[in-house]
């Protein structure tokens, strides 16, 4: 019979986890579009140090004039 006792626990910690979830508040369209722009500017500036860097390390290591 511990099957049963194990579904009534599963049972009451659902509960607990819907009762903290309905308290919190819905994230909005509008904050959820800000903050997906905030995390797509982020990613671009990473995007652009990164390059910058292997621009760098490019210069840096293959940068020689060709004289014979």
């Amino acid at each position: 019979m511990t099957r049963g006792n194990q579904r009534e626990t599963d049972r009451l910690k659902a509960q607990k986890r819907a009762a903290a979830n309905a308290k919190k508040p819905k994230e909005s369209a509008t904050s959820l579009q800000q903050r997906k722009e905030k995390d797509a500017e982020a990613l671009r500036q990473k995007q652009l140090k990164k390059e910058q860097e292997k621009a760098a390390a490019t210069s840096a290591a293959g940068g020689g004039g060709g004289k014979k």
